[in-house]
């Protein structure tokens, strides 16, 4: 069986995927598996992984039928793996030679539930390291205590998935799969359950991902209606918080950063598709009004003003039944509230 399973999801990446391949061949171990998968890819990126099963050790590839986003691919990925570690990686980034078999050795020697790492930005040629923001390094400890303060920068707002490796026993607990059919901020459910649920994590200063940023393909680049997913993203985490037993505790942090994203996104509603945009102040006004309002005016409160005011604008807005939740498609028209 192997030791480590590698779950790196592909949709046309062709530019790409030949780096993250190579990376992906200077980590091989006679331990270590890669599962590609192909999310229905409809450019060069399947024939690059058609030899990329002959030719890198340990690849097997999996086919999706229809695209179905990143989310779906890695629980593809996850439900294929066999080894007793699970790590990601994007299909457009790479890795320092050699990175696995030390993150691998970091988790045996800490023996935990999940291990958090940097990694590196890059943006064109531009490099800047981005850090957990969590002070301790190298030393176990319970997850749910990495969760807040809720006004500071923690654990759960460093939500890359592929930043880490993380034991097989999460998975059999369900753990480490993600929301299908979420396009973006799936890795928000998923992170805040890892500090909920798993017992035990660290965290590392190993360096050797490279993410790269700024892909035109990237969803983080397109403002078309997949970019709402965030709501539906965001709504999972409070719901899943507010039933937890100290969900009066974490609440707060939730909300928080949940009007942090919401309020990144309405401050560059330019980039919007016109009606994506006017989808989107309806979204968030109606999740406004979802919100514990007890919780909500607290932080808004401590947010700084432009933001604050940005989400006391859009929450007075009228809620429409296609904004009144993110499943919503019905014919627009105005909800008393």
């Amino acid at each position: 069986m192997p030791k480590l399973s590698v779950i790196v999801p592909f949709f046309n990446v062709q530019q790409y995927a030949p780096d993250t391949l190579a990376s992906l061949r200077a980590n091989t171990r006679e331990d270590f598996e890669f599962v590609l998968v192909d999310d229905c890819s409809t450019d060069a990126t399947s024939d690059i992984l058609a030899r990329a099963e002959r030719e890198l050790p340990g690849a097997v590839v999996v086919r999706h039928e229809r695209n179905a986003g990143l989310a779906t691919a890695r629980n593809t990925g996850i439900d294929t793996a066999r080894g007793d570690y699970l790590t990601f990686l994007d299909g457009d980034d790479w890795l320092a030679p050699g990175y696995f078999p030390r993150l691998l050795d970091v988790i045996e020697e800490l023996d935990c539930d999940f291990v958090r790492t940097d990694h590196v930005q890059c943006t064109g040629r531009a490099r800047s390291i981005h850090r957990v923001p969590h002070g301790r390094r190298g030393v176990v400890m319970d997850p749910r205590e990495a969760i807040l303060p809720a006004d500071r920068s923690t654990s759960v707002d460093y939500a890359y998935a592929w930043a880490g490796v993380y034991h097989r026993r999460l998975a059999d607990r369900g753990l480490l799969h993600f929301t299908d059919g979420l396009r973006t901020a799936e890795d928000r459910p998923w992170i805040w359950r890892l500090h909920r649920e798993a017992e035990t994590f660290a965290v590392t200063g190993l360096l050797g991902v490279y993410y790269r940023r700024g892909v035109a393909s990237s969803l983080t680049q397109i403002g078309d209606v997949r970019q709402l997913d965030f709501i539906r993203a965001f709504d999972q985490v409070l719901a899943e918080t507010a039933a937890d037993p100290e969900g009066a505790r974490l609440l707060p942090k939730a909300v928080r950063t949940y009007c942090a994203i919401m309020s990144h996104h309405l401050g560059s509603i330019e980039r919007f598709e016109p009606a994506v945009a006017r989808r989107l102040r309806s979204l968030c006004a109606a999740a406004l009004r979802r919100m514990p309002q007890d919780v909500l005016a607290e932080v808004m409160d401590t947010m700084d003003a432009q933001r604050a005011g940005v989400l006391r604008r859009v929450r007075r807005r009228p809620v429409t039944a296609r904004g009144a939740g993110p499943a919503g498609t019905a014919p627009a028209r105005t909800v008393a509230v």
